[in-house]
């Protein structure tokens, strides 16, 4: 599972990335975004929807990471902790956001996956390589809807938009360091658009690995900074 991510560009390139969708004028509600260096579940984090009505278009939001867990997971719990990584779309617990109102980008600089060392598990970090993507920014495939409950028993109920992306299986950038999964990834602003707007059936088949040699290993770290170097290595 992927638990840790980072998103290092600043606040225009999250706008510059709505534009190039070319879906409607882009609304951004961010606020004054920081760099985002170590993201781990439960963070709030920029999302990228699709507004119908009125006035559509893209429009960037923050969300907290972690989608609500389905009924049989909370059974004699008072606390839903969330779900970060989504694979069984087939499931009926998923099936319900799975239309174009529930769908997002969630965009990010880098990714880690927890990798067994001689030291213990270590983030193992995995960024699409230059020749994949360029000046532009990646983002996962995600999904996003409003929910009420208790994340944190000290924050007590809670009204949030909360978000989770998909994963699939690894490429063979991936599958040497984490064989069972990776994030799903799309790299150009077709992909993106077809995510957000297409029928399911189409757009599922968003759901594969991206293909071998598109990710380059950066290393193990604990974060990013904002050169997408690492301020804490091992």
């Amino acid at each position: 599972m992927c638990n840790l991510y980072a998103l290092t560009k600043g606040q225009q390139a999250l706008r510059d990335l709505a534009r190039a969708l070319e879906l409607g004028a882009v609304q951004d509600r961010l606020g004054n975004l920081p760099v985002l260096s170590g993201l781990y579940p439960d963070a709030e984090a920029p999302i990228i929807g699709l507004a119908r009505g009125e006035a559509p278009g893209p429009t960037l939001n923050l969300a907290r990471w972690g989608m609500p867990s389905p009924a049989f997971a909370l059974e004699g719990k008072s606390v839903d902790r969330g779900i970060t990584n989504i694979r069984n779309t087939a499931s009926p617990h998923w099936r319900r956001w799975l239309a174009p109102a529930y769908r997002c980008l969630v965009p990010f600089t880098a990714f880690a996956e927890h990798v067994k060392t001689d030291a213990g598990f270590q983030p193992l970090w995995f960024a699409p390589a230059p020749e994949t993507l360029g000046e532009s920014l990646a983002c996962f495939a995600g999904l996003a809807t409003r929910w009420t409950g208790v994340r944190k028993k000290a924050e007590g109920e809670v009204t949030l938009t909360v978000f989770g992306f998909l994963t699939c299986e690894p490429n063979a950038d991936v599958a040497p360091h984490h064989p069972k999964a990776m994030p799903v990834i799309l790299t150009t602003a077709e992909e993106q658009r077809h995510w957000l707007t297409a029928d399911w059936r189409e757009a599922a088949a968003l759901q594969r690995p991206l293909p071998d040699g598109a990710l380059r290993v950066l290393g193990f770290g604990t974060s990013l900074d904002v050169a997408g170097n690492f301020p804490f290595t091992s």
